[in-house]
């Protein structure tokens, strides 16, 4: 503990309440006493209790002080702050619901800066740790001066649509989760939930004066709500199939609808009623935008084409031709003179209305574009794609500025606030990010998988780890430098299990393009090749190191002689492919784990099925073993890890926490502890003796794969961003012990 940390919990709790509160403000403000206040705001003491006592936003808003231009800070002492309070600003969505997390995201976001302070408080925040955790040992989260600025998270689904209220402070967020949220943007607090719609919420939009909002939903209704009290207003009804587009007129007064019923409806946003429908299509409307005087609207049709109508008389009075894969979303920009589409492709176009010709392409995101939206200045165009990006880019020289990552799924949705400098973008994977577009924050800088990682493992002496990927490819770590030595190439799929020999001489991977790897790892070289008739989940070799299992696919398991390079038996049972297979540590049984939710323990030798394990209500996806070879422990879609009875045959216990897929599962060689990754962006620690949750990290992306070294404290797992963690389980004690 820091001597501040101890002086404060020394005080009456009122005036370490009041300290907690103020004392910052008034370093500041009243004493001008900038050093101390440096000194304060550098503390973990400091940060741990005001987290405590006041959340995280109290403790944001503080390093907010440093800005104030006649602070007399130094620039280092500035940057340093910005860096503490990025950090922990990216972990406000982490923080909220568990404040415990605060040490290792600083350590996972901080590590990487050679500052003292910052290393003085990492240090600090180490040793008040009383309880296990994992401790990261390099940055393993986006450091505090990468990426969106924070996350967003309540959703309990996609999320499809966002607005920006006129004043830049509030957006309101629509879900397949069939709701509304109104949020403050500043500190990233729900305001509220806004409920009503009996199906998905499928675009919003808010009224200029920025009380306002309408919502439309594949309920086939359009709904009114009032946001400050957010109060439901009205339905609109009157569309027959969903409706996937809305957007506000600049007097606040109208409101124009998209529906699959191929048509666009006129509504007075005040009484109700519906003006007009604009039907004379033969084909589904994909998108439209209304021009800021209000009296010109573009269509983009699933026939190709964009229109330019006057809302007024509805005339057409122009098709813009030149886009052949269909519009999905256009925008006028605010000159009211140019407008911007996107396909189903990989760029945009950008169109002159008056004249119709398109005037440039951008180009390119690596999968198709679902929306972007146009700065208020009309220079700057942000484009968010299925590829899992954003990206920003210069309306009048058509080049892209940067490209934002942080998402883990689609990007359906993005606004920009009315100061041209904040977006906010929408995403499959449930949540919302704020951005910065206007400063030069940098993109991600791990270079380690460019794809989802599957498996990890590690060598016995604990010195060499390997990764494999959806990209293709292994790659093999230095375990003490946490640096990549070599990256190995040569499967034409998805690489989807890794496996190291007793010996640590030989690694075998295993690939959805049908093939099993043996590779020497003193050269780093492939030395031999068995052709599969299907895909290879899973893989693991017997203590002997001369045998290994593979699971396949196509629900069989086959035992190889990894020497001659021959299958010896075929393990046939599963009615689903198996995805897991793990070796007990005689080296005489094996437990598989499949899609068709069991478990079945096998005698190696003769290939004998012995027992079959039901319970789960979801696939296995993994299996590991303990050490005294009597229990197993199980992962599952279902959410859950089970724990079995090898000899008996028998269900012990059922491990919950996780809340999605839990998608692997290793223990410890040497005592009763395992760990589990899961969908849910977790690793999880758990005592085998006690079956509880010892320790807990909270992660940016779902993991996919841990595994133990041999000296039972050094993890490494590997999460669907491509980023391999390197972890110390620090602080178990006794816990686990055989």
């Amino acid at each position: 503990m820091s001597d501040l940390s101890v002086w404060l919990a020394q005080l009456e709790k009122s005036q370490r309440e009041y300290l907690l509160k103020y004392q910052p403000k008034d370093f500041v403000e009243e004493l001008r006493e900038f050093d101390r206040y440096y000194r304060w705001m550098t503390d973990f003491g400091f940060i741990e209790a005001k987290l405590d006592l006041l959340g995280v936003q109290s403790l944001i808003e503080d390093y907010d002080l440093a800005r104030i231009s006649d602070v007399l800070l130094a620039q280092e002492q500035r940057s340093t702050l910005k860096l503490i309070q990025g950090a922990i600003r990216k972990s406000a969505h982490v923080l909220e619901r568990d404040k415990t997390q605060l040490v290792e995201h600083l350590w996972g976001r901080l590590l990487d800066f050679e500052v003292p302070e910052i290393q003085g408080l990492l240090e600090q925040g180490r040793q008040s740790k009383d309880s296990p955790w994992l401790r990261p040992l390099r940055a393993n989260l986006e450091r505090a001066n990468e990426g969106a600025l924070r996350t967003l998270t309540d959703h309990t689904n996609s999320v499809t649509g966002v607005a920006i209220a006129p004043d830049g402070k509030t957006a309101i967020s629509g879900s397949w989760d069939k709701t509304l949220k109104v949020w403050d943007i500043h500190s990233g607090t729900l305001l509220r939930t806004l409920t009503g719609h009996t199906d998905w919420v499928t675009a919003v939009a808010i009224a200029p004066n920025g009380k306002t909002a309408v919502s439309g939903s594949a309920d086939y209704t359009l709904k009114v709500w009032d946001i400050n009290s957010g109060t439901f207003l009205k339905t609109l009804t009157g569309h027959t199939r969903e409706v996937f587009a809305v957007a506000i007129a600049s007097d606040g007064k109208t409101a124009v609808s998209a529906s699959k019923d191929n048509t666009l409806k006129l509504w007075d946003i005040d009484n109700g009623n519906l003006l007009r429908t604009f039907s004379d299509y033969t084909d589904l409307i994909k998108a439209f935008a209304i021009a800021p005087d209000g009296k010109t609207a573009l269509f983009a049709s699933r026939d190709h084409t964009l229109r330019v109508w006057e809302i007024d008389n509805e005339n057409e009075f122009k098709t813009l031709i030149g886009n052949n894969y269909g519009v999905k979303a256009v925008a006028i920009a605010p000159d009211g003179k140019t407008a911007v589409s996107a396909s189903w492709a990989r760029h945009l176009k950008v169109w002159d209305i008056d004249s119709g010709t398109l005037l440039k392409t951008l180009c390119c995101h690596t999968e198709l574009v679902e929306a972007f939206a146009i700065a208020p200045d009309g220079k700057t165009v942000v484009s968010a794609s299925r590829d899992h990006t954003l990206k920003v880019w210069d309306m009048n020289s058509g080049k892209e500025i940067r490209t934002l990552t942080g998402h883990t799924e689609w990007v359906l949705a993005v606004a920009i606030a009315s100061n041209g400098k904040t977006a906010v973008s929408a995403s499959k994977d449930y949540t919302l990010k704020v951005w910065d577009i206007d400063s030069r924050r940098e993109i991600r800088t791990f270079t380690d998988h460019t794809e989802s990682v599957t498996a990890v493992a590690i060598a016995p002496d604990g010195k060499t780890a390997i990764s494999a990927s959806e990209d293709y490819t292994l790659k093999v770590w230095d375990m003490d430098s946490r640096s990549e030595l070599t990256t190995l190439t040569g499967h034409t799929s998805l690489v989807l299990a890794v496996a190291i020999a007793p010996d640590g001489l030989i690694a075998v991977s295993g690939s959805r393009d049908n093939i099993l790897k043996v590779w020497d790892l003193s050269i780093h070289k492939e030395i031999t090749t068995f052709s599969h008739t299907s895909s290879v989940n899973a893989v693991a070799i017997a203590p002997d190191g001369l045998t290994a299992v593979l699971a396949s696919i196509d629900k069989t398991l086959k035992v190889c002689d990894l020497l001659t390079g021959t299958f010896l038996r075929t393990l046939t049972g599963h009615t689903s492919g198996v995805k897991a297979v793990a070796i007990a540590p005689d080296g005489l049984t094996a437990v598989s784990g499949s899609r068709d939710n069991s478990l079945k323990v096998w005698d190696l030798l003769s290939g004998t099925q012995l027992t079959t394990f039901i319970g789960h209500t979801g696939y296995v996806t993994a299996v590991a073993i303990a050490p005294n070879d009597k229990i197993a422990v199980s992962a599952s879609w279902d959410k859950t890890l089970k724990v079995w009875d090898l000899d008996k045959g028998i269900k012990l216990k059922t491990l919950t926490g996780h809340t999605d897929d839990v998608t692997a599962v290793a223990i410890a060689p040497n005592s009763l502890i395992a760990i589990s990754a899961s969908s849910d962006n977790t690793l999880k620690v758990w005592d085998l003796v006690s079956y509880k949750e010892v320790a807990s990290f909270s992660g940016e992306y779902g993991f996919n794969c841990c595994a133990i070294a041999l000296d039972g404290v050094s993890v490494v797992a590997g999460d669907e961003s491509g980023r391999v963690h390197f972890m110390r389980l620090e602080g178990m004690g006794d816990l686990g012990g055989v």
